[in-house]
């Protein structure tokens, strides 16, 4: 019986070494592209070694007694109790050691939570799953909002094809950012607690409904710097990655000048006069990345918890009450979310007419942008 069980035990082992060796096994948590994330570094690795040395001397003075009074050795025990000189020393030594780290610690914390003097503002919200970030300042009719989402193709996901170098670590939309200036984030959320995790710039604060968290950075060299958000969320919180493009001042105002652009033609697009193809080929794709992953490519769903849109009530019935849904989110099921404050006008009028029209549906509905745009300012 004991050898089969070391023989279990030795299998056991083995495959743990191979599963290991197939892993990207790091030990060390990253020095980070930050002033911060290179502080926290260096607290860290002041705090392990001070562990290391303690465990040291407490394990061998252990290690030295269990050899040298031994037994074997002829050792006796001796009988005593309450001793004041090594409970003192036991209370004050580490009492001294925990003040001394508190003490290193504080400064770091001090600058963590100092979000003066910043630069400029990104709003962060999280959203099931996905990020809207949003450069607050200047004209709000020229600002600068957009949707992070995962662009991992399902794929992969489903194991279908070979994994890429940054599976569930890619996104559509990066939060471009300028490196050598403070920026301060005001983070929050539209749905559930999540949070916003970027290790290389020593940024890790959580998203809360209805509450607004700050937190801020100053990167010192330009690069693609990857997180996740490390809250439960729901479903899909492992597809719900961060990346952040890091770029010289120069850089970041040409593509800050090239946003805005989108941001008008966007708002023109919502006047244009759409043909029913044109919604159609719009809403295919805006579907596909916003809507899929709930309830399917094939408008199948999920049953019992995402309902199919294929022959649906909802797809089938009245157009204000689809509109109401995307725009609102269901009072019925949490799951379902508000799109109104996600997506434009242009591409829920496009998704909603490519739901009631796809599938077998074909009720020759067509919903525009500006059916979009009287809905909302009707509410």
């Amino acid at each position: 019986m004991p050898t089969k069980l070391f023989r279990r035990g030795m299998l056991l082992f083995a495959t743990l070494l191979a599963t290991l060796a197939h892993a990207d096994f790091k030990l060390n948590m990253p020095r980070g592209v930050t002033d911060i994330s290179n502080e926290v570094y260096g607290l860290h690795m002041l705090i392990f070694w001070v562990c290391v040395v303690i465990a040291i001397i407490v394990f061998g003075v252990m290690g030295y007694s269990i050899v040298m009074h031994r037994k074997s050795r002829g050792a006796v025990a001796d009988n005593f109790h309450e001793s004041v000189k090594v409970e003192l020393l036991w209370t004050i030594l580490p009492a001294i050691i925990v003040i001394a780290i508190g003490y290193r610690a504080f400064f770091t914390l001090e600058k963590m939570y100092d979000f003066d003097d910043s630069d400029m503002t990104v709003e962060i919200v999280g959203y099931q799953w996905k990020w809207r970030y949003s450069y607050l300042g200047g004209d709000a009719a020229e600002r600068v909002t957009y949707f992070s989402s995962l662009s991992t193709p399902r794929d992969q996901i489903n194991g279908l094809t070979t994994k890429g170098e940054n599976y569930l670590l890619e996104v559509d939309e990066p939060l471009v950012l300028p490196i050598g200036i403070k920026i301060r984030f005001v983070i929050s959320s539209a749905d559930v607690i999540h949070s916003w995790w970027v290790p290389q710039l020593g940024v890790k604060k959580d998203a809360i409904p209805g509450i607004v968290n700050e937190s801020w950075t100053n990167i010192n060299e330009p690069g693609t710097y990857r997180g996740q958000c490390t809250e439960l969320c729901g479903k899909d919180h492992g597809f719900m990655p961060i990346v952040v493009e890091a770029l010289p001042q120069a850089e970041f105002d040409t593509w800050l000048a090239a946003k805005k652009v989108e941001t008008r033609k966007l708002a023109e697009l919502t006047q244009k006069d759409w043909s029913y193809d044109e919604l159609m080929e719009r809403g295919e794709s805006a579907y596909v990345k916003n809507c899929a992953a709930c309830h399917q490519v094939d408008g199948s769903g999920v049953a019992g918890v995402f309902p199919a849109l294929k022959d649906s009530v909802i797809a089938l019935g009245p157009v204000a009450d689809h509109i109401d849904i995307v725009v609102n989110g269901s009072r019925k099921n949490a799951a379902m979310a508000a799109f109104g404050a996600q997506l434009s006008e242009v591409d829920i009028a496009a998704i909603i007419t490519y739901e009631r029209n796809a599938w077998g549906n074909d009720t020759g509905d067509v919903v525009t942008p500006v059916d979009i745009l009287n809905y909302n300012s009707g509410q």
